[in-house]
């Protein structure tokens, strides 16, 4: 199993292993991991990381809207490196998360942020960066639900209102026309879940892969993101809380559930 991994995602892009694992599975899940030093160390933060490959996780991301130790991302992305064999996908909360020993980067733009460094400033100055350590880049349009949390704070976004999916499936079908390739709800790490009318009516309007990221508590939010049309689901928090106290056991019970329900979606998703 580890390397049919290995061969998917080193042959290919780790964008198209992203795209074909989707269309083969209908539905993927991915571990978050913030690389905080006031959070866990390198080696807690690889050892959530096993337990999460082991439970059926199919990527790492690295990330967190207060990362601001560049050397300490390297020193967490290498840890997790030499204990796992998914992708590493970095997540970025801001030009200090950015580290030339992941697979890939989420290239990513605030798109409801009311201020332009969110949407193009940031991705401008880590621009050259990124093309210097010839990190693969994956546009990824993030949209803010409310109520935001932390991440709608620092990022100045202007919140979707959780009783307007329309809205938010407005902002999405925009960014698939301008050319995103992957598209991310998110309320808040560790918020209220995204009301489901959102991923819904995105779904129904789009070609490109949804990913939902927070408030994942069980394998039913989970069940419930992907039937509304998610493809991949994020969890963190939940990770953050239980993967070291049971070994991956209650995460296994949720990505089980994921796969289970993703064989029943159709995906068709092209690469762009």
């Amino acid at each position: 199993m580890v390397d049919i991994i290995i061969d998917e995602y080193i042959e290919r892009s780790i964008y198209e292993y992203i795209i074909k694992k989707i269309n083969n599975e209908g539905a993927l899940h991915f571990s978050l991991i913030d690389p905080d030093p006031l959070r866990q160390s390198p080696s807690k933060a690889a050892k959530m990381a096993k337990y999460a490959e082991d439970a059926g996780t199919d990527g790492i991301l690295i990330g967190g809207s207060t990362v601001f130790d560049q050397s300490f991302v390297d020193k967490t992305i290498q840890a997790i490196k030499s204990k796992v064999e998914v992708p590493i996908i970095i997540f970025p909360g801001g030009i200090s998360n950015i580290s030339q020993y992941a697979d890939a980067i989420f290239f990513m733009s605030l798109l409801n942020s009311s201020d332009p460094y969110f949407i193009i400033g940031q991705q401008a100055l880590a621009s050259y960066t990124i093309k210097s350590y010839n990190l693969e880049y994956i546009s990824m349009a993030y949209l803010i639900i409310e109520p935001g949390a932390t991440a709608g704070w620092i990022g100045n976004a202007n919140l979707l209102p959780r009783k307007k999916p329309k809205l938010t499936a407005a902002y999405a079908l925009a960014a698939e026309m301008m050319g995103f390739k992957i598209l991310y709800l998110e309320a808040g790490s560790g918020s209220e879940k995204i009301p489901i009318e959102h991923v819904k009516t995105c779904s129904s309007v789009l070609n490109i892969p949804i990913i939902t990221g927070g408030g994942v508590e069980n394998k039913d939010d989970a069940r419930a993101f992907i039937e509304a049309g998610a493809d991949i689901v994020v969890m963190g928090t939940f990770i953050e809380n239980n993967a070291l106290k049971d070994n991956g056991n209650s995460l296994k019970v949720i990505i089980d559930e994921i796969k289970k329900t993703g064989k029943t979606q159709k995906k068709n998703h092209s690469i762009k």
